[in-house]
């Protein structure tokens, strides 16, 4: 047997740090324990933050709007933190050892959140215990044990989010392509499958169980699902394939600009061939990347030059590490564009469930009332159901006229996305249009029912499915090597900043449209506010972020591969992917 077929050529190795055996390691076998992993990870950060508005309104005893906004800051900081996750991955310790580390601090906020809303001095006092929001109230010591715990989780989820989803990838050899564009595309729809499987759960049973039985399982039964997920995790490490830390990307990419700097007066060759790039000490996994015209000023840093005989990298980089940072310029603006996208996302754990408080949650005449937050579970569900009908229907269909074998490309994957969730945000407004004109401001008619929300959660869903999968896909893809993890925390910091975009376009149009004592789109009581407008001005945001987009993607340009295989010490295959 070749040792190409007995070995990865992707430059992975198993758990003791020996060149990775394809048949021992890897594979679907072993992305099988992250995915599971990820379920449950899902269901304990959603069995926290989809109930948390109404906690820290009820029980916290905040106002909406400050809720509202506190509850996006800290969604927004659990989606900024990757950052620094996914750094300390590609730069130190390699994404196996960051989630470890990672997972401590995840677990500690967990448990302390629970212990805030269980233990006689930390909880907030009520009269009578359960008594209705109005009676409850937190002492500022209670409060910042409270928030304490929710930024601990913000800190521990940093470790996670970028590494766990990119560490399943790495299970599939680069170099295959049937691990590659099969298996591992197939391993991002399924990935979000199962973060949103446990999504259902968090926002179906877990939210039952905040509002209809207590806070102290509420909160309890997610830090007991991490508790698993984290033990899922180290369960499959003997079949792990691992990729060994490239030192920090953030150094790379300051090399690439200080001497493209260096040199702002040197030509660049017309023949590329003459651009700097070693001879490649010829190792397993080691690759080149194809020289661009894109950015051609960066092109300086690869011209050598009588002065580069020393060949430091701030004065003289190969072509390589040009292009790395091409790559990551070029997935920035991509990056951008779906910030408007989080934004609407965002109103699912937030202005959806808060208007669906003043609406009717009763089923039939049963006298069971669906708590608010639960219909978040339809945003799920339409991942769920959407995922294996693209899997199985829509890419065997779409791929007869396409001619890929993933169907769509990632760019248009994204981009039907991102018109879906217009058509959602459209629908969420017109709803409100319709409840305020039937039981806004005193108005004596029965209340609309809840699940006139179905729709709009439903379509978000279908949405994400399309953006969500197809930005992850992108990002992994397209990032240099010695990025991944960095470029894998785009994502949640996409979303972190469609949080943060969330919390200052509400508090912009209520400072904006109380003026003069008006009440304002978004005022504590929504039956005297106009919720509706705040939405149809989030569906124009996204008409014309959708516009950007589509200019983006015209101009983006995939990246190309130069593969080094080494079969045996005097054979060197050079093949481009």
């Amino acid at each position: 047997m070749a040792e190409n077929d007995l070995y990865t050529q992707d430059g992975t190795v198993d758990y003791l740090g020996n060149p990775a055996k394809k048949n021992e390691t890897g594979s679907r076998r072993a992305s099988l324990f992250v995915l599971v992993s990820k379920g449950l990870e899902s269901l304990a950060f959603y069995g926290v933050s989809a109930n948390l508005v109404v906690y820290v309104n009820e029980r916290l005893g905040q106002p909406t709007s400050t809720a509202s906004n506190n509850v996006t800051n800290w969604l927004g900081t659990c989606f900024v933190t990757p950052l620094l996750g996914g750094f300390v991955s590609d730069a130190y310790l390699g994404r196996y050892m960051t989630t470890t580390i990672f997972s401590t601090v995840y677990c500690s906020g967990m448990l302390l959140l629970a212990l805030s809303a269980s233990i006689e001095g930390l909880k907030p006092i009520c009269h009578p215990p359960n008594g209705s929001s109005s009676s409850c109230r937190a002492t500022e010591t209670q409060t910042a044990v409270f928030f304490a715990a929710l930024y601990l989780i913000a800190v521990g989820t940093g470790g996670i989010k970028p590494n766990v989803s990119s560490f399943g990838a790495d299970q599939f050899d680069d170099s295959d392509e049937t691990e590659k564009k099969n298996k591992r595309s197939s391993y991002f729809s399924w990935l979000f499958f199962s973060a949103n499987a446990g999504a259902i759960v968090a926002e179906s049973v877990l939210v039952w169980i905040q509002t209809s039985v207590n806070w102290e399982w509420g909160f309890g039964v997610p830090a007991l699902a991490l508790g698993i997920s984290v033990a899922s995790f180290f369960a499959g490490t003997r079949l792990y394939r691992h990729r060994k830390p490239g030192g920090s990307p953030v150094t790379r990419l300051g090399q690439v600009f200080v001497a493209a700097l260096r040199k702002f007066k040197v030509e660049v060759p017309v023949d590329v061939k003459l651009l700097h790039e070693t001879s490649s000490s010829v190792r397993r996994g080691s690759t080149k990347l194809e020289h661009t015209n894109h950015f051609p000023f960066l092109d300086r840093a690869a011209v050598e030059t009588t002065s580069d005989t020393s060949l430091n990298p701030w004065r003289l980089c190969t072509v390589t590490q040009v292009e790395e940072s091409k790559c990551f310029i070029r997935l920035l603006p991509v990056w951008i564009t779906v910030i408007t996208f989080a934004t609407v996302c965002a109103q699912c754990n937030t202005l959806f469930v808060l208007q669906g408080l003043k609406m009717d949650a009763r089923v039939g005449h049963s006298g069971f009332q669906v708590p608010s937050a639960s219909l978040t579970i339809f945003n799920a569900l339409g991942v769920l159901v959407f995922i294996p009908v693209y899997d199985k229907l829509v890419v065997p269909m779409v791929k007869k006229f396409t001619h890929l074998d993933t169907g769509l490309t990632q760019l248009q994957r994204i981009g039907i996305g991102l018109f879906i969730s217009i058509v959602g945000m459209l629908y969420a407004g017109f709803l409100e249009f319709i409840r305020l004109e039937y039981n806004g401001r005193g108005n004596d008619e029965d209340p609309i029912s809840i699940f006139w929300q179905v729709p709009q959660y439903f379509v978000i869903g279908i949405a994400e499915a399309l953006t969500v999968v197809g930005l992850v896909e992108l990002l992994y893809d397209q990032s240099p090597e010695s990025m991944r993890s960095l470029c894998s925390a785009l994502l949640p910091l996409t979303l972190g900043l469609g949080n943060y975009l969330s919390t200052a376009s509400v508090s912009i149009a209520n400072r904006v449209t109380s003026r003069g004592g008006r009440t304002g789109w978004i005022p504590n009581d929504l039956d005297y506010g106009h919720l509706d407008y705040f939405f149809y001005v989030l569906a124009g945001l996204s008409v014309s972020n959708l516009v950007g987009f589509v200019l983006v993607a015209k101009w983006y340009t995939y990246k190309k591969v130069v593969w080094f295989r080494v079969e045996n010490e005097d054979n060197i295959m050079i093949g481009s992917v």
